[in-house]
């Protein structure tokens, strides 16, 4: 098929709010060497593109944006033999661009998609299902009969990461803010569901907990969460910190991780735990599995025009979203 020279993007010049972006023609190189062209069928959405945009995480500007994607290779760089024109590719890390109808992507960082998972749902699963499959498999390898605190149980992470915990035989405590996202964690199979936003969860925490407090609380949250959730965790607990959705996690002294029970505290990345070939695979082949059996359904509860990317933003932003949301060219 003809290659076009120029595609559709977003892109923006200047961080601030999703009035920022802009819907722009850009030039569509032939790929370098080690690079495929592809042809985007979807696009995911993460908190990690508001951070982008933000100026949280910078990026040199101007510049385009989004980490997730999924597509058709059309065209193969120099020295490509992993893919062939015709593959259909999902993926989830730099270099930002995914915003795009077509792109030049690293061929390395693009994994092979099965039949059994369509483009929408690739698109919706790899960052937030191998965001998932790192946190509860190797930053802390969660057990049968582990406690579990995930806040933001309704939300991307917190939808697949809720159902995959409860295959692995946790026992799942969920926060969601309101009634609504609260019945969709309860769907999911979380045990128990609080309400941050009318109850006092670190309480509601130590009581289901019988005193005891939870093995690890997974918090995606930030600044509103992070420092209560110590007080939720039993002696030689894990805070895993992931996410700033309410903003910067504020300073902690060492000492307080002493104070609180010896605790541990990580603040890990996807890019760590994916940093070779060899880990991409092992944590994209986990993730495509236990969504090709069924383990984990991943709910494309939102779909927007690639065009309208900005209105996705503000809604993610305002917490208007559950589940995951994709962005189609």
């Amino acid at each position: 098929m003809n290659i076009p020279t120029e595609t559709n993007a977003i892109r923006f010049a200047k961080t601030g709010g999703p009035e920022v972006l802009s819907w722009e023609k850009v030039p569509l190189k032939a790929p370098a060497a080690g690079e495929v062209t592809i042809e985007n069928k979807a696009c995911g959405l993460n908190f990690i593109d508001t951070y982008h945009r933000g100026g949280l995480y910078p990026l040199t500007l101007p510049s385009g944006l989004g980490l997730e994607g999924a597509g058709v290779v059309r065209a193969l760089g120099e020295g490509v033999t992993s893919l062939k024109i015709g593959d259909r590719v999902a993926y989830c890390s730099a270099p930002v661009g995914a915003y795009a109808e077509w792109r030049n992507y690293p061929a390395d960082k693009a994994v092979k998609v099965p039949d059994a998972i369509d483009d929408r749902t690739a698109a919706a699963m790899m960052l937030q299902g191998m965001t998932t499959e790192y946190l509860i498999r190797r930053t802390y390898t969660v057990k049968p009969g582990d406690w579990v605190l995930f806040h933001a149980a309704a939300g991307g992470v917190g939808s697949i990461a809720v159902q995959w915990l409860k295959a692995l035989g946790a026992i799942v405590i969920g926060t969601a803010g309101g009634a609504e996202k609260c019945a969709i964690a309860k769907s999911l199979g979380a045990d128990h569901v609080i309400d941050y936003r009318g109850e006092d969860w670190v309480k509601r925490v130590k009581e289901i907990t019988e005193g005891k407090g939870v093995h690890v609380v997974y918090d995606g949250v930030g600044k509103d969460t992070c420092i209560p959730s110590m007080d939720c965790l039993r002696p030689r607990g894990y805070l895993v910190t992931f996410g700033n959705a309410s903003g910067p996690v504020p300073a902690i002294e060492p000492l307080t991780l002493s104070q609180k029970g010896s605790i541990f505290l990580t603040r890990p990345t996807l890019a760590a735990y994916t940093g070779t070939r060899a880990e991409l695979e092992l944590s994209a082949g986990a993730l495509m599995d236990v969504v090709a059996k069924g383990i984990v359904k991943i709910n494309v509860k939102h779909t927007y025009p690639l065009a309208e990317t900005a209105q996705a933003h503000r809604d993610l932003e305002a917490r208007k979203t559950t589940g995951s949301v994709v962005l189609l060219p």
